[in-house]
Formats: structure tokens, C-alpha cells, sequence
């Protein structure tokens, strides 16, 4: 049903991580290098354990900025599911966190999940545009879940595409 290929408005960034004696340092985001439309609202971070997998779910109006810098290595796993776009039915694998750091922008409905694939808990930040449950936490949260239904087409399989 999907096909392996580079999905029309995701935006897979490589982050450069500058060191020196004292540690390191990563920009994450930067308001010159993102288009208008997904400049961040809100920010947080979670903890993913070793195998586990968070997704497939998608957004109708929110776009996500994630930023996988480690620990740990995620395996990132994208499908488009926009009928009106020149990708529809593209599905994208790959691998970001500790070895290769990147940011990833995800366009409002692009099915997206990701699974820690390394030996240690993995940190992912999220920078979306859009509110969590809207202003107050008061209005429906813009999530569509597709990991619970045994039918699912977004199934987490396949090996990370090189070519990104």
C-alpha cells in the first residue's frame, strides 16, 4: 500500500553538535531555518525506554518539530497519508538520535511513529506548533491514533532508507 520514498514538506535536518572540555552543545531550532508555519508554540521532552515504540498517530492541524540528539538511537517511521499531496501513500524509515543527530519537521497528516531501537532510554524533544489540548488544555487534543487498531496499514516495519 505505501511505497519507500522522501515525503513531500518533512524536513529531515542533520544537527551539528559542537564540543569542547566542558561538554557539548546542539541548536535545535533556529526561527530562520523553519518556514512560518512551524515555528514552535510550546516545547517538551520525553523519555523513551529501549523497544519501546510511541505512534503511528497523526494530527490534522499540528506540525511537529522533533529532535532526536540521544541518548539512544530512534527508528523513525513516516507515512503519508495526505490525499491532496504529491507523496500520498510514501511511507519513510530511518535512524536519528545519539550517532546521527537530526531534527525532523512533520507536516499535519503524515502518520508518524518511532521506536528506540538502542540499549538505553532515549530523550526525544517536541517543538509543535500547536497547543496541547488547545489554550487552557480545554479543547479536544488534535490526535489521531492508529497504534490500538489491529488493522492498521502504518505498521512499524522496514530497514532505514540511506538516501535522506
Amino acid at each position: 500500500m505505501f511505497r519507500e520514498g522522501k515525503i513531500d514538506g518533512v524536513v529531515v535536518r542533520s544537527l551539528v553538535r559542537h564540543s569542547d572540555k566542558r561538554g557539548w552543545l546542539t541548536e535545535l531550532y533556529r526561527e530562520d531555518e523553519v518556514d512560518s508555519a512551524f515555528h514552535p508554540v510550546m516545547s517538551y521532552i520525553s523519555s523513551t525506554e529501549p523497544g519501546i515504540a510511541r505512534g503511528p498517530h497523526e494530527h490534522r492541524d499540528q506540525a511537529d518539530v522533533f529532535c532526536f540528539i540521544g541518548p539512544s538511537t530512534f527508528r523513525v517511521y513516516l507515512w503519508d497519508n495526505r490525499p491532496n499531496s504529491v507523496t500520498y501513500r510514501r511511507k519513510m524509515v530511518f535512524d536519528a538520535g545519539e550517532h546521527r543527530p537530526a531534527t525532523v519537521i512533520i507536516p499535519p497528516g503524515v502518520v508518524h511513529a518511532y521506536r528506540n531501537v538502542g540499549s538505553g532510554a532515549g530523550w526525544v524533544i517536541n517543538l509543535p506548533n500547536r497547543l496541547f489540548a488547545g489554550h487552557g488544555r480545554k479543547e479536544p487534543v488534535d490526535e489521531l491514533r492508529h497504534e490500538n487498531d489491529p488493522a492498521t496499514p502504518y505498521v512499524l516495519s522496514g530497514e532505514p532508507q540511506e538516501t535522506l
